[in-house]
């Protein structure tokens, strides 16, 4: 069994590809590349490469809500450095915008996790019983409790 985080960029390469993200990590990492102000009101739409093959010197065209285009040019060159630092090299030389309404993130809301049952909480328990922090024991154990609650599904 795999995560889906290393599977996922096999089955979304195709269909970022054809907007230039190979990779979906920037869409994916948007706002904690530019900020949640900056991506609450603009999302990358494509990104195009100087030269076929060249992975660098780009230019990232993002959709951007109407009347914050101006704004945005004027934060451009920190965009741009954020998002190289992000690839870690030049990706992206420019900026190109386009006006529109962004489209929705989708909301999914997980399911409630299951409740672990009496022997399962003393097993945990006893995996951390042997920390002498209680504060470390507490998180650990709560981390283990998630872990199980989630595995149950």
């Amino acid at each position: 069994m795999r995560a889906l985080a290393a599977t996922l960029p096999a089955i979304t390469k195709r269909a970022l590809g054809r907007r230039g993200f190979a990779e979906g990590g920037l869409i994916v990492e948007w706002p904690s590349v530019v900020g949640a102000t900056i991506a609450a009101r603009c999302q990358p739409a494509k990104l195009s490469l100087a030269r076929p093959g060249r992975h660098r010197d780009g230019s990232l065209m993002l959709r951007v809500e109407p009347g914050f285009a101006l704004e945005l040019q004027h934060l451009a060159p920190q965009i741009i450095e954020r998002v190289n630092g992000h690839y870690g090299y030049a990706a992206i030389a420019r900026l190109t915008f386009q006006q529109g309404p962004l489209r929705a993130p989708r909301r999914r809301t997980a399911p409630p996790p299951r409740p672990l049952g009496a022997a399962e909480e003393a097993e945990l328990r006893r995996q951390v019983a042997d920390v002498a922090d209680d504060d470390l024991r507490a998180a650990l154990e709560r981390l283990g409790r998630a872990l199980r609650q989630r595995a149950g599904r």
